[in-house]
């Protein structure tokens, strides 16, 4: 018998050395290099080039050289104590609002009353103040009418919300008709003297309420040159607290929830009718904070058109904010400052002050048909 022949197998290659290419070195992958331009900060950059690009052409077209436009500009936003001041009260209302409308928009609803609830807020807080005795303190009275603006926007909130809830009326064309019976129930208001308007002495008494006394106005927080109030610590605390409890607590989960599948939700036995109705009563109490605030700054008293626009100013920031509330104070900020640097824009470079709402619109336009573009899948018609 032969003795049976080993196989031997053949030897294994050596193990290759470990790459020397650090990751950072590595070239990037190509569909990063694709999305970049899908980027939605790179998206907002281009708008904001775009709309100032159309600024520019504005500012030649009204006569004025760019240089002098941007100096007023810059003037009417930083030059002063009073300006900085200003530009954040401003920031501070739109703040409130859009913090508001961001609440209600995490829990599916989209808010766009805050027009009206800011009035019925500021009409809540004149009646308010104007019942308090002359002699109230601040500690007293400033809260008092805080919360009264609160209680009259959440209020007006909630007429919609009912609606929304009970009836399922879509809660965006009942918060916009209510807009236009806000703004008439403060023209009646300051117009019958049976109501809030102060008493007639002459033909040129202004159709307004009395002013508030002392202790119902906001103090000011800074020196006696800066017009900012306490509303800016009061709106800085809103937009942090509701920030907080929108990611870190179970109620903002629950809102969340609500607002991705309200059928899910209601079967995992969440209460979606006071969620919904809650979140939507909470915004109308922010922008009702927002009108309390109008009028207990200078001059101190509720008259026809004081909002000035700020609750439709509130709903662009939000929805150009797009859930985030560090995005609500940028943005806010923006808003603000720009308001007040396009009033010296007018007087300063005779420009008109409607130029920056043109640019304001612009942005708000292109960054929303950006939306689109950010959010289409590739290889989607």
């Amino acid at each position: 018998m032969s003795a049976p022949t080993a196989t031997t197998s053949p030897p294994e290659p050596p193990p290759e050395p470990p790459s020397t290419v650090e990751p950072s070195q590595a070239a990037p992958p190509a569909g990063r290099l694709r999305a970049l331009p899908r980027h939605p900060l790179t998206v907002a950059l281009l708008a904001a080039l775009c709309a100032t690009g159309v600024g520019v052409v504005l500012v030649v077209a009204a006569g004025a050289e760019p240089a002098t436009a941007w100096q007023a500009l810059d003037e009417g936003m930083f030059g002063s104590s009073y300006a900085i001041g200003s530009s954040l009260n401003s920031a501070a209302v739109l703040a409130l609002i859009a913090s508001g409308f961001t609440v209600a928009h995490r829990a599916g609803l989209v808010n766009v009353g805050g027009e009206g609830q800011l009035c019925a807020g500021g009409a809540a807080a004149a009646a308010t103040g104007l019942a308090l005795p002359a002699q109230v303190p601040t500690a007293l009275g400033v809260p008092l009418i805080l919360i009264a603006g609160f209680l009259a926007g959440a209020a007006w909130a909630g007429i919609a919300a009912w609606l929304k809830v009970k009836r399922g009326t879509s809660e965006v064309i009942t918060t916009l008709l209510l807009n236009f019976i806000g703004i008439g129930m403060v023209s009646l208001a300051v117009h019958e003297e049976a109501l809030l308007r102060q008493p007639v002495t002459s033909s040129e008494t202004l159709p307004q309420s009395a002013p508030l006394p002392t202790g119902a106005q906001l103090p000011l927080i800074g020196d006696v040159e800066s017009p900012a109030t306490a509303i800016v610590v009061v709106a800085a605390l809103a937009v942090v607290t509701t920030g907080i409890v929108l990611r870190h607590t179970a109620l903002g989960l629950r809102l969340r929830a609500v607002g991705h599948s309200p059928a899910a939700s209601a079967r995992l036995g969440l209460p979606v009718g006071r969620l919904e109705g809650g979140g939507l009563a909470f915004a109308g109490g922010l922008a009702g904070i927002a009108g309390a605030a109008l009028v207990a700054t200078a001059p101190y008293v509720l008259a026809e058109h004081f909002s000035s626009g700020y609750g439709f100013a509130g709903l662009v920031v939000g929805l150009l904010a797009r859930g985030s509330l560090t995005a609500v104070a940028a943005v806010s900020l923006l808003f603000g400052f720009l308001t007040s640097g396009g009033i010296n824009l007018q007087l300063a470079a005779e420009v008109p002050a409607s130029t920056v709402q043109i640019v304001q619109s612009l942005l708000v336009l292109f960054i929303a048909a950006a939306m689109l573009f950010t959010t289409r899948r590739p290889g989607s018609r």
